[in-house]
């Protein structure tokens, strides 16, 4: 064994019990533990740290951990994360209203409440996604290489959360996805989804989206307002009108 002493700022304290936050205090490790075996036995997930330090010197999750270390640990920064692209997410059970507001504003985001660990794991590194959940075991996984523990408990909030977490409002297309089924849309000509739409509507609006995956069929009514106001405190001048 081998005690170290731990000191996790910012956020990351939240997973900690409170007799251990503010402040550095001694864990035992197992031996030829590394640092991210040890936080993760300590409760925090690999994917929320940032910048480390082991005695003032900057060190990685793989570093072994030695006898009476002081290991400061970070939170994830926007700054320290890089994007190859616009992200595509996978949200956990509990986070639907969270994903609707991401294809919202345009980002694909798979979504299904029945999603077990082992599907979540396989569409992750098939895909490389980014796993959003509120399962903190099931981001220790090493599998999960790109991942986000989501505090909030309201989709608003949340979504306030890992648009500054991923510095997404440059990488924002609003209204482009079916918030049913996430394929993009597609334009359609008012003779083409007369059919599918109220009288009233057909008359009024002259420009409609379809989805080509479950044929819902979007235009710009009252509900496309309530959607711009909801988006607004993200985007700022940037939702299209």
């Amino acid at each position: 064994m081998a005690t170290a002493f731990f000191s996790f700022h910012g956020e990351l304290a939240e997973f900690l019990p409170r007799a251990r936050r503010g402040g550095a205090f001694p864990h035992s490790c197992a031996r030829a533990a590394t640092i991210k075996n040890a936080i993760e036995s300590l409760g925090v997930p690999h994917t929320e740290t940032g910048r480390l330090t082991v005695n003032g010197q900057s060190a990685t999750l793989s570093r072994i951990v030695r006898e009476a270390d002081a290991i400061e640990v970070f939170p994830q920064d926007a700054a320290d994360i890089v994007l190859d692209g616009t992200p595509s997410f996978i949200a956990d059970a509990h986070l639907g209203g969270l994903a609707r507001l991401l294809r919202m504003l345009g980002f694909d985001t798979l979504f299904e409440n029945a999603y077990a660990d082992r599907h979540i794991l396989a569409l992750l590194a098939r895909e490389r996604r980014i796993l959003l959940t509120r399962d903190r075991e099931l981001l220790k996984c090493r599998d999960v290489l790109r991942g986000c523990f989501v505090h909030a408990r309201k989709p608003e909030a949340q979504l306030n959360e890992v648009m500054a977490r991923y510095a997404l409002a440059r990488h924002a297309r609003p209204f482009t996805l079916c918030l049913h089924c996430n394929v993009r849309l597609e334009a359609a000509a008012p003779d083409e989804v007369s059919p599918q739409v109220p009288e009233p509507i057909a008359a009024r609006y002259s420009r409609f989206a379809r989805c080509p995956g479950c044929s819902r069929v979007y235009w710009e009514g009252s509900h496309w307002a309530r959607m711009r106001e909801l988006l607004a405190p993200v985007l700022g001048a940037s939702v299209p009108r």
